[in-house]
């Protein structure tokens, strides 16, 4: 990755820039059978579609709250570096699991009532109607899929996703150096971002090509850095796992031969 890289959307155009094609995020869904594997062309452009929707549609600006209450997911990854794109602060609730129980629920809904937008999965549209700002809802079907009845005061995103632009610019430049990233009860400027990550991939032993395995959610530092920021920092990729453990020893043995894992986050 190029050093002068500030931002994550600063690594994720060196990506693009040194080899567009190659694997960035393969994401499974283990509860459902579901794969997908985007490359970094194709996760940039899921990327600038988005920006352009904060940015346009949504009239988010830098600086706005935006409540992530997603689970570790390849869509999630696209709003995280959307955000990063538009200046707009991405907050994670501590618990963005799938099985949050209440105390999750609540802290979901204490972070969307304070967020200027929120963006919810199916599982956390209660909590995120506490937002008073827009609100827009991710079906995480497979394919990006649309909700069958779009939920009620929400805006569906992937209704809305496809129309926007191929191409991103920022009305104004983004400050490397303005809060990026809420997470783990830490905010993190878009520089401290990129200087943890590249920390991380070291400290990982990611390099250009690595293939890094991780079934870990993205409610943590930890398993942000390991399913999207380590591997992108590194020029290397993630295979980003959703309900790993119901995988058994022998099918995740065969995931990491069939996926040519390398790495593995625990």
């Amino acid at each position: 990755m190029n050093t002068t890289d500030r931002t994550p959307a600063d690594l994720l155009r060196s990506a693009l820039a040194a080899d567009a094609a190659r694997p960035l995020v393969t994401f499974y869904d283990d509860a459902t059978g579901e794969r997908v594997e985007l490359s970094v062309a194709t996760l940039a452009n899921w990327v600038a579609k988005t920006a352009n929707l904060l940015q346009g549609e949504l009239s988010a600006e830098p600086g706005d709250r935006l409540a992530l209450l997603l689970p570790a997911h390849w869509q999630t990854a696209v709003w995280l570096l959307a955000c990063s794109s538009t200046g707009v602060v991405a907050e994670l609730p501590a618990d963005t699991t799938d099985t949050a129980g209440t105390t999750g629920m609540d802290s979901a809904s204490s972070l969307a009532a304070a967020a200027d937008l929120v963006v919810s999965g199916p599982d956390t549209l209660e909590a995120a109607r506490a937002c008073t700002g827009e609100r827009i809802a991710l079906s995480l079907r497979p394919l990006g899929g649309r909700f069958p009845r779009p939920p009620e005061g929400f805006t569906d995103y992937a209704v809305e996703v496809p129309g926007q632009g191929d191409h991103f610019a920022p009305f104004s430049p983004v400050d490397p150096d303005a809060p990026a990233l809420a997470v783990g009860g830490r905010e993190l400027t878009g520089a401290q971002v990129v200087e943890r990550a590249r920390a991380d991939a070291g400290a990982r032993g990611l390099g250009p090509g690595a293939r890094l395995l991780s079934g870990l959610p993205y409610g943590t530092w930890e398993g942000l850095s390991a399913g999207l920021f380590a591997p992108l920092a590194a020029g290397g990729s993630v295979v980003l796992c959703r309900h790993l453990d119901r995988l058994d020893a022998a099918g995740l043995e065969e995931r990491g031969r069939s996926e040519r894992i390398t790495h593995t986050a625990d």
